[in-house]
């Protein structure tokens, strides 16, 4: 091959390989534009969703307030409940089978508040 059809060759190859770079970021820079129009809608949303739960969170830090309250009281109203139910009336005589082969149901709720029993 001569000389000038060498140059001709190369020159050639730089346009289409710069003709294909082209394109690609043609396609890449249409491909970001779709991904930005979508990340601003996202953005809408969550501004609105914000909006919402911002009148929500008053009502849910205060029925997170009253549900501590009353699962600290569980315990003790479990343990008032059990000396209540066994000095009302004595225990009637069941059939073997229908006692729990577990025995007596004992809470876990009292280590989770701190509460020691007896």
């Amino acid at each position: 091959m001569s000389e000038s059809t060498l140059v001709v060759l190369t020159v050639v190859e730089i346009v289409v390989l710069i003709a294909g770079l082209a394109f690609f970021l043609f396609w890449i820079g249409s491909l970001l534009t779709r991904i930005a129009t979508n990340l601003e809608k996202c953005s809408e949303h969550v501004r609105t969703i914000n909006k919402h739960a911002a009148d929500i969170v008053p009502g849910v830090e205060h029925i997170n307030r009253t549900g501590k309250v009353v699962a600290s009281a569980l315990p003790l109203l479990y343990g008032f409940a059990e000396q209540i139910v066994a000095n009302v009336s004595p225990t009637p005589s069941r059939d073997p089978v229908a006692r729990p082969a577990s025995g007596r149901r004992r809470s876990r709720l009292h280590e989770t508040v701190g509460f020691k029993s007896g």
